[in-house]
């Protein structure tokens, strides 16, 4: 269970990071939406990390 938190988290984060310059109107597959999804996946993971430790899965 510990792994599958961190995959969903690490999608969710590098999927909404990388929507995150898309509002400001540059293109999907822009270097800052690029580097945005990078920077959410790595959130997204320790995210999913804590929830697991908090959830008592680690």
């Amino acid at each position: 269970m510990n792994k599958l938190l961190i995959g969903i988290g690490m999608f969710v984060g590098s999927t909404i990071g990388s929507y995150v310059p898309v509002l400001w109107g540059c293109s999907m597959l822009s270097f800052i939406s690029i580097l945005f999804s990078f920077i959410g996946g790595i959130v997204g993971i320790w995210l999913g990390y804590q929830v697991s430790k908090y959830l008592g899965f680690s």
